[in-house]
């Protein structure tokens, strides 16, 4: 398991942190596995830079094979992190 660094776009960004978008479509260019965390930074295209908001989604379930999907990407169910490093007691 590993964190991953991604660009997102804002239109993305804004449903990703609302909660209404629970997947990521990649380029299965980083080996995703479940248990990963993705730390979507939203970039804004046009001007090349970051708007400095960011936050952490767990893969749940990765797909990498199905009809129409393109070799070498994959599809992410993510769940929204609240908390990277939880206290346990």
């Amino acid at each position: 398991m590993a964190t991953h660094e991604l660009k997102t776009w804002p239109e993305f960004f804004a449903v990703m942190d609302s909660g209404t978008k629970t997947f990521e479509y990649r380029k299965n260019d980083r080996g995703f596995v479940v248990g990963d965390v993705l730390r979507l930074r939203e970039w804004k295209p046009n001007t090349g830079e970051y708007t400095g908001r960011d936050m952490h989604v767990r893969v749940t379930y990765v797909v990498m094979l199905a009809p129409g999907l393109p070799e070498g990407y994959c599809i992410m169910q993510t769940e929204k992190v609240t908390c990277l490093y939880p206290l346990y007691r």
